[in-house]
């Protein structure tokens, strides 16, 4: 039997929108602007170590988004030290008891603990990028799971075709790491801040400058290892056509005006879908009305990408700069202290404390706030710029006539999300009935819940019955301070009988409190997945450092599925020499133009550009960039800073070690 919610509907084809939460605050926000689902970072052992939060308010993120039957996961995906795994299993118990529906995890020494019947959902940090690693991850017992960022819609759909009791997530907006998820060991490496630990120093967003073996440059002081920002607005249905159930939106470290804003963004999008494929539906309860039209390009972002989805790109880079640039607004007239006169695109307006951008002759993102915006008679804008800091107007470089300027903080924007910004309601029809001694007022919501209460009062004729029957209509639709909004209202009277305006309204106030008993009674925790009885093999039979096994109980837990050596974590230490410090599909030679592929059809270089090495240079820190050209991916290729090893060795030594895995246990 097809697994199904309370409407009816088969699990299978409901769309969930899942999205970020830096704190408790932002996410009843991000349920409130559309969210089916929300994921957020307890009080440890989350990806993002700025991003914590006590158990207690995240009761209170789940408290409000039960109501609609949104769900909360929380990230428990860092890998753990042996002395870690007891304090990581009692808070996994303590967010089961605070209504925490999923974890998402990456070290496999948790599937070994005694944990509650909570859902498990493997996180991006898992590296997902096969059939293969999918279908063993669904057999041993995960309920979800996020597949990496760099597969396209054939190799979605090659994964749906073996996973078939597990979601499939995807990440569909925010910033994307250069890397795969959970192959990147460069931060650890060059500062002993580790990404799988939550702490990565985006080693990714820094300039470097890219040489080939003669020493020649190809790029000076660029961001070659920084990418465009996930966009796949035009994709949704493609995606949900290749087996994607739940679309997930990046960044727990994001403010709420972000959240706020792409959320709202996918939730419309989502909606048209559905409206469009009646066989597709939300997960969660009620629609939303927003006091603003969701832009994502007013929040941070570099530029957009759909990434890999449909097939690999020249475009998908930001190389001149990680920061926001902002939205085109207009051009410079001209800079003459202490003004700067600008001509803006038609309809817009600047404000004071907004922030301007420009590119420098040397492709360097410069920028000024604005401290006071006027308007001059003829149109034109005069910006007087804000020079704190000891800045001068003379620093302003570059800002010559016909400068195109952007604009990365919009004041109105801001104070616009700063406010309430949506409404979310659950629609219900209302029917009110007479009984023998009084009346009785039933609610049935959009899901088909119902719920009914009486009151005994006389049945009183009514001196205008039209005046009254449109009096008991406006009343039972007053919902306006309620989750609920009217969508039928019904008498099933013998005639508009007369009823007080305060007894009608505390019989509605009844009603709402009573059909909201019955929803939270209806709300369904999600079932823990089983795992596959005998252990299902894993799919290789050895296992290096990128396996990131950082405690004896998740080398038991290799071992226990077939495999037979397994190499200690990076963060272990033990591998000293150079290595593969980040693998990626991302590729700076094709990004260079100089890729052997894109030589094919040239004539004179087909045959001549082998993918030799390459080398990134900044400061004193240097890395190989090597190219495998048969799964097209690039190792950033270097060791680990004597000073790093020297800093990390006062660490207490209570992880994992390599050796074969039946002797796999903890070292003290």
């Amino acid at each position: 039997m097809v697994p199904q919610d309370n409407r009816g509907m088969a699990t299978q084809n409901l769309l969930e929108l899942l999205a970020p939460a830096r704190d408790a605050d932002i996410g009843i926000e991000a349920v409130n602007h559309g969210a089916d689902a929300v994921y957020i970072g307890g009080p440890d052992f989350g990806a993002r170590d700025k991003a914590g939060n006590p158990i207690e308010d995240i009761e209170r993120l789940v408290r409000h988004a039960h109501r609609f039957h949104a769900r909360i996961f929380v990230t428990l995906n860092t890998i753990l030290r042996d002395d870690e795994l007891e304090g990581a299993r009692r808070m996994a118990w303590r967010l089961y008891e605070a209504g925490v529906v999923a974890l998402i995890v990456q070290d496999m020494g948790l599937l070994m603990l005694d944990l509650p019947p909570i859902q498990l959902h493997a996180s991006t940090q898992t590296d997902i990028r096969t059939p293969e690693k999918a279908r063993f991850l669904q057999d041993v017992g995960f309920s979800q799971m996020v597949l990496a960022r760099e597969l396209t819609l054939k190799q979605i759909q090659a994964i749906r075709a073996q996973v078939d009791r597990a979601t499939l997530e995807f990440f569909v907006h925010g910033a994307l790491c250069v890397a795969y998820s959970g192959q990147c060991f460069i931060s650890h490496a060059v500062t002993g801040r580790s990404a799988n630990r939550g702490s990565c120093s985006q080693e990714c967003r820094q300039p470097y400058t890219v040489l080939d073996a003669a020493g020649r440059i190809h790029a000076h002081d660029k961001h070659v290892l920084s990418l465009k920002d996930n966009d796949q607005s035009a994709n949704l249905e493609l995606l949900a056509d290749a087996g994607i159930r739940s679309f997930k939106i990046e960044g727990r470290y994001k403010d709420m005006a972000t959240v706020k804003n792409v959320t709202a963004h996918y939730r419309l999008l989502l909606d048209a879908l559905m409206e469009r494929r009646p066989e597709l539906a939300a997960s969660s309860h009620g629609h939303c009305r927003f006091s603003f039209t969701p832009d994502p390009e007013q929040g941070f972002n570099r530029g957009g990408t759909d990434y890999f989805v449909n097939g690999r790109k020249e475009d998908i880079g930001a190389f001149d700069t990680p920061k926001h640039a902002g939205v085109a607004i207009g051009e410079v007239l001209r800079a003459r202290a202490p003004h700067v006169e600008v001509r803006l695109h038609e309809g817009l307006t600047l404000n004071n404390g907004d922030a301007l951008t420009w590119w420098d002759r040397q492709g360097e993102l410069q920028g000024v706030p604005v401290n006071v915006a006027t308007r001059l008679p003829d149109g034109r804008w005069q910006v007087e710029p804000n020079l704190s800091g000891g800045r001068r107007f003379e620093d302003l470089k570059d800002l010559f006539p016909a400068t195109p300027l952007f604009r990365n903080r919009d004041m109105a924007w801001e104070r616009l999300l700063a406010k309430p910004s949506s409404e979310r309601r659950v629609r219900v029809d209302l029917t009110l009935a007479q009984t023998a001694d009084g009346f009785e007022l039933s609610l049935k919501d959009e899901t088909g819940q119902r719920a009914a209460v009486r009151l005994a009062h006389p049945h009183e004729p009514a001196r205008d019955a039209a005046r009254q029957e449109a009096a008991l209509k406006e009343g039972l639709a007053k919902l306006g301070g309620t989750m609920f909004e009217a969508r039928r209202v019904r008498l099933s009277l013998q005639q508009p009988w007369f009823l007080p305006a305060a007894q009608l309204n505390q019989l509605r106030r009844d009603a709402v409190a009573a059909l909201e008993a019955a929803r939270a009674a209806a709300f369904q925790p999600l079932a823990r997945a089983q795992a596959v009885e005998p252990p299902v093999a894993y799919p290789e039979d050895t296992l290096s450092y990128l396996a990131n096994v950082y405690n004896g109980q998740a080398a038991a837990f290799y071992a226990r599925h077939g495999v037979k050596i397994i190499d200690a974590a990076y963060e272990s230490h033990e591998r000293l020499d150079e290595v593969s410090l980040m693998i990626t599909k991302h590729c700076v030679r094709f990004s260079l133009q100089l890729c052997p592929k894109q030589a094919k059809g040239v004539t004179g270089v087909q045959g001549t550009v082998r993918a030799e090495p390459l080398f990134i240079k900044q400061g004193d820190e240097r890395f190989t960039l090597t190219f495998d050209c048969k799964p097209c991916e690039m190792h950033v290729v270097g060791r680990m800073k004597k000073s790093v090893l020297r800093a990390l060795k006062s660490e207490p030594i209570t992880f994992y070690r390599s050796r074969p895995a039946t002797l796999a246990t903890p070292t003290a």
